[in-house]
């Protein structure tokens, strides 16, 4: 039986769909446009002067599908259910974000096909980082798909990678619960990934587990770099376990000698500061800052993907633009389809911020509608913060992702 509060529910996104009908209108969608108008080439040119391509490798991208060509991926059955109506929303906002038409004939080739399309506007040597993405596990290490928003196999990633090898590489996800957990690293390694993500919150991940010493031994003698979500997750709920989203539990692998990314540099909500003998909530980005500043010997990084999405304290984006002495240590990436999000990104909030010049958000406005991907890098570029700008090594993230070849 529905309750009231379900039909109050259903009502309000009904109200929501209604006005999405009209994307234009509603300011909402992805307009979904080709090509790049010539207005738009010097803010492009602006965007590529200084950068080397081959080393620019957006480190952060996910690829999604519904297994309807075969690829084992899966959604949520949630999303999909109309009594369920915010996650149906979540559905069409993330496939509109990737200009996959609800009536496309395949989900997997059509998000593929655009991520290609989007890639052709950029140099020769740009890649692109391709995340798989595993089950939500339970304590025995058994999937748990209630709990699992999306599952990407790795075998599809590697697969798309290797289709597309001179714009895509792919990164292996293994829940490490899992009782062939170390195998299936191994597997990775040999098929080529360059890099293992997880996002403990929503995959029930404790990286303080004693279970994951011998994989982290795998880790660091592999040199294979994780990309670790931390602080609050809202895009992939998930397990919901929040609390294995604290920044100061990276420091468990980077105890065992791994190479830590923190993904968007943990830049939304808050988390308990452990290092204190009464621990109280603070911002999970203030617990990154502090990891940063300890000797971890060059191992831990952060990507700076949507660092500056309007749900982001400006101080955020401030301090990685004035921070010169973690350039060498954060990576460019954009965690597409988050950019093709209209609402997202609201430049008249960065201008307003100090964050963006008020003169070039018209073209980045305008290009935002016909690349995303482009849009996340020129905004990148030309985001500054009392003449200070995020420094050339920012975006030359190939090095980090480089490993010896497995005999």
């Amino acid at each position: 039986m529905l309750t009231r509060r379900h039909l109050l529910c259903c009502g309000a996104a009904a109200g929501l769909f209604t006005s999405l009908a009209g994307p234009a209108r509603a300011g909402l969608l992805n307009p979904c446009r080709g090509g790049l108008p010539e207005p738009l080439r010097p803010l492009v040119e602006r965007t590529f002067a200084g950068l080397d391509p081959q080393q620019l490798w957006d480190v952060h991208t996910h690829l999604l599908g519904t297994g309807d060509s075969g690829s084992g991926c899966t959604v949520n059955a949630q999303l999909s259910q109309w009594w369920h109506p915010m996650e149906m929303l979540r559905k069409r906002f993330i496939l509109n974000a990737a200009c996959v038409p609800a009536d496309a004939p395949s989900v997997d080739r059509a998000y593929v096909e655009r991520l290609c399309a989007l890639a052709a506007d950029f140099p020769q040597g740009a890649r692109w980082m391709l995340f798989a993405f595993d089950h939500a596990c339970d304590s025995a290490g058994r999937p748990h798909a209630a709990h699992t928003t999306f599952h990407v196999p790795d075998a599809y990633a590697a697969r798309i990678a290797a289709e597309h090898a001179q714009r895509f590489a792919w990164v292996a996800s293994i829940h490490p619960y899992r009782p062939d957990a170390l195998a299936r690293l191994d597997a990775a390694l040999a098929g080529g990934a360059v890099a293992l993500k997880w996002l403990p919150s929503s995959m029930n991940i404790d990286l303080r587990d004693a279970r994951l010493r011998p994989f982290y031994d795998r880790l660091a003698a592999a040199r294979l770099p994780v990309i670790v979500h931390c602080g609050e997750e809202r895009a992939v709920p998930g397990a919901g376990r929040d609390e294995l989203g604290n920044p100061l539990l990276v420091r468990s692998a980077l105890e065992h000698g791994v190479r830590v990314v923190i993904a968007h540099c943990a830049s939304l909500g808050n988390a308990l500061d452990l290092d204190q003998k009464r621990p109280r909530e603070t911002p999970a980005f203030s617990l990154f800052t502090r990891l940063m500043d300890e000797d971890w010997d060059g191992r831990l990084l952060g990507d700076i993907s949507v660092a500056l999405q309007t749900n982001r304290h400006p101080d955020v984006g401030r301090t990685l633009l004035t921070r010169q002495d973690w350039h060498p240590r954060l990576l460019h990436g954009s965690d597409y389809p988050l950019p093709g999000i209209p609402a997202a990104v609201r430049l008249p909030v960065l201008v307003s911020a100090g964050l963006l010049d008020a003169a070039d958000a018209p073209a980045l406005d305008a290009l935002r509608e016909h690349n995303p991907l482009l849009f996340d890098l020129a905004l990148k570029r030309l985001a500054r913060w009392r003449g200070a700008r995020l420094s050339p090594a920012v975006f030359a993230t190939r090095a980090h992702f480089q490993r010896p070849s497995v005999s």
